[in-house]
C-alpha cells in the first residue's frame, strides 16, 4: 500500500478504505469457495490451498460468483430542485471560481428570485475538506469546488434542511463534467444525500430540476454581468501597478462595482453601456505614475485555476509585487469559445446545422451586446478592446487544430498568441497537475510559440494540494527576471496604446531603460531611444 508524504490524511484513508475493501471480497470469495467444496472453516482462517475438482462443486461455485457479479448502476440517487424549494427560499451554495465577475453573477441569479450564496474564497481548510472527500488524484480544480461546498455544509452556518448546491457542467471530455457526481458522493458520505445538487448547464445531461430556469432575461443579464467583470478586470489589473496614489485604483474599483451590483438585476444594453463609460472614464483619466515602464506578464491557463486567486497562489498578486503588470484575458471568451466550436469542427467531427445555427446567433447577439463598450475601449487612451472570438480562431489555426477541444482547448494556445501580439510576450501558463488538456495546448505548444516569436518568455506552472508555494514562486520570479531584463535590453518592447507622457515621466522611462541615474535632465539621444522604443514622437 502506497501513501503519499503529505500532511492530509484524506488520500491515506481513502486508499486503506480500498485495501480493506479489497480483503473483505477476498474473504467472501474464499467463503463461497469453500462452502461450495463443501468445507467449512472459520472467518479468517487461511483459504484451502487445493481447489475443488468436484464437478457439482465447481458448478456451483461458478453461479455464486455470477450471482455476485451482477451489474448494478453507481450513479448517486439525484434529487431534483423543485418549484416548491425555489418558492421556500432554500439556500443555493455556489462555489467561487472567478471573485470579480461572480461578485455580479450573484446579484443576477438574487434578482431573479433564487436565494444564491456565493461562497468566499477558499482557504487551507477548504482544500483538506476537499481532500477528505475527493481522491487525491484528481485533479486541483476538482479537489477545490468539492472542499468548498463540503467546508460550507459542514461548517453550521447553514439550514441543511433548506439548503441546495448549483455547480456547472461543461460536458466535455475534462474531468470537470464529474465535478456534480464527485459532489452527490461527498454529500452521501457525509451523511447529506438529501441536498439537491443542480446542474448549470447548456448541455443536455439528464439533469432535471424544475425550480431552477435560466430564462432569456436572466440570461442576458448574466452575459452583461460578466462583460462589466471583464472590463473592471482590465482597467484595475491595467491602472495599479502605476496608481500615483497607492489604493485609488482599488477605490475606483470598489466604487464602480459596488454601482454595478445594484444594477445586475436590471442590466441592459443602455445602463450597462452608460456605466462602462463612466468607469472608463474614470479609469482613464486617474493620475498614474511611470506608465508603461513594467514588463507586462499574462496570465491564462485553466479556468479556475486562471481566476481563483486561491487555486493559482495569487498569482496577479505575486506579479505586481515583482514590480510587473498582469494581464488576464476575460472570462467571456471561455463560454464564446465553447459556443464556436459547433462551427468550426463541423468538416472534422461534424455537427448539426440546428446546433450550428444556434450557436452562431447567440455569439452573434453576445457581440452585438458588447459592440457599444468595446468602441469605448477602442478609443481609450490606456484599453484595448478584446478580439473576437473568430480572430482568436484564426490565430491558434496557425498553431494547432481547433478540434482541440478538451478543456481551455484551442483557446488557450490563442490566448497566449494574442498576448504576444500586444505587447506581454511574458506568459505564467496556470494548469493543475496532470491537467491533460493543458499538457496538449498549453506546455506542448510552447516550444512552437517561442520558434516564431523569440521574445516571448513563457512558463508553465502546476498547481495542486501537494505541491510545494516555494517552488511555484521561484519559477514565476525567475520568469519576471528573464521579462525586466529583455525590457532593459529593448527585447520584444513592444506597448499597445502608451498614453502620451509627460517630461517626468519620460525621465522615468529613461531611468528604467537606459540606466540614467540622474532624473534631472537627460540627453537628446537617451529621450530619442526611450521614444522610439514607446513608438511615441515625444519630442524634447
Amino acid at each position: 500500500l502506497k501513501i503519499d508524504e503529505v500532511s492530509n490524511l484524506g488520500a491515506a484513508r481513502i486508499r486503506i478504505r480500498s485495501l480493506m475493501a479489497a480483503l473483505k471480497d477476498q474473504e467472501a470469495e474464499r467463503l463461497a469457495e469453500a462452502a461450495a467444496a463443501g468445507e467449512t472453516y472459520e472467518q479468517g482462517d487461511a483459504a484451502p490451498v487445493a481447489p475443488s475438482t468436484d464437478a457439482p462443486a465447481f458448478a456451483s461455485r461458478k453461479y455464486t460468483f455470477e450471482a455476485q457479479r451482477e451489474s448494478a448502476s453507481t450513479a448517486w440517487p439525484k434529487v431534483p430542485f423543485t418549484e416548491q424549494m425555489r418558492e421556500e427560499g432554500y439556500t443555493i451554495l455556489c462555489p467561487q471560481m472567478a471573485p470579480i465577475h461572480f461578485d455580479l453573477v450573484k446579484e443576477v441569479f438574487r434578482g431573479a428570485g433564487y436565494n444564491l450564496e456565493l461562497l468566499p474564497s477558499t482557504d487551507h481548510d477548504a482544500v483538506e475538506a476537499g481532500l477528505r472527500y475527493v481522491n487525491n488524484d484528481i485533479c486541483y480544480p476538482s479537489i477545490l469546488v468539492t472542499g468548498q461546498i463540503m467546508e460550507a455544509i459542514e461548517s453550521g452556518r447553514y439550514d441543511l434542511s433548506k439548503t441546495a448546491v448549483v455547480i456547472s457542467q461543461t460536458g466535455g471530455g475534462c474531468r470537470a463534467t464529474n465535478y456534480i457526481a464527485l459532489i452527490r458522493k461527498a454529500l452521501r458520505e457525509s451523511g447529506h444525500p438529501e441536498i439537491p445538487v443542480i446542474s448549470l448547464s447548456a448541455v443536455a445531461l439528464g439533469e432535471d430540476n424544475p425550480g431552477f430556469k435560466i430564462t432569456p432575461a436572466l440570461l442576458k443579464q448574466a452575459v452583461y454581468a460578466v462583460l462589466f467583470g471583464d472590463v473592471m478586470m482590465q482597467m484595475l489589473y491595467r491602472c495599479r501597478p502605476y496608481e500615483a496614489t497607492p489604493g485609488a485604483a482599488n477605490a475606483l474599483y470598489e466604487e464602480y462595482m459596488a454601482r454595478a451590483r445594484k444594477l445586475a438585476p436590471k442590466f441592459n444594453r443602455h445602463n450597462y453601456t452608460k456605466l462602462c463609460r463612466e468607469a472608463i472614464r474614470a479609469f482613464d483619466t486617474m493620475p498614474l505614475v511611470g506608465e508603461g515602464t513594467k514588463p507586462r506578464v499574462g496570465v491564462v491557463g485553466e479556468i479556475l485555476v486562471k481566476f481563483h486567486p486561491t487555486a493559482n497562489n495569487h498569482v496577479v498578486d505575486v506579479i505586481e509585487r515583482e514590480g510587473c503588470e498582469a494581464v488576464v484575458p476575460g472570462l467571456l471568451d471561455f463560454f464564446l469559445y465553447s459556443m464556436s466550436n459547433a462551427e468550426l469542427q463541423k468538416d472534422e467531427l461534424g455537427s448539426s446545422a440546428t446546433t450550428r445555427a444556434g450557436m452562431q446567433a447567440l455569439i452573434k447577439l453576445v457581440d452585438w451586446m458588447r459592440t457599444p463598450v468595446e468602441e469605448l475601449l477602442q478609443k481609450s487612451r490606456r484599453f484595448e478592446a478584446p478580439e473576437r472570438i473568430g480572430t482568436m480562431a484564426d490565430k491558434a489555426r496557425t498553431v494547432l487544430s481547433v478540434c482541440n477541444n478538451m478543456g481551455e482547448g484551442w483557446l488557450l494556445t490563442a490566448e497566449m498568441l494574442d498576448l504576444i501580439d500586444h505587447g506581454a510576450p511574458n506568459i505564467i501558463c496556470t494548469q493543475p497537475f496532470a491537467c491533460l488538456p493543458n499538457h496538449v495546448v498549453g506546455k506542448a505548444v510552447i516550444k512552437e510559440l517561442r520558434r516564431r516569436h523569440p521574445e516571448s518568455n513563457i512558463v508553465a506552472v502546476d498547481y495542486d494540494p501537494g505541491a510545494s508555494e516555494v517552488n511555484q514562486l521561484n519559477r514565476i520570479k525567475l520568469m519576471i527576471s528573464v521579462a525586466k531584463e529583455n525590457m532593459r535590453a529593448g527585447k520584444g518592447f513592444k506597448l499597445e496604446k502608451v498614453a502620451p507622457l509627460a517630461m517626468d515621466e519620460v525621465t522615468g522611462q529613461m531611468r528604467t531603460h537606459d540606466g540614467c541615474v540622474s532624473c534631472g535632465s537627460a540627453s537628446e539621444e537617451v529621450v530619442a531611444s526611450v521614444a522610439k522604443r514607446l513608438g511615441r514622437g515625444i519630442k524634447k
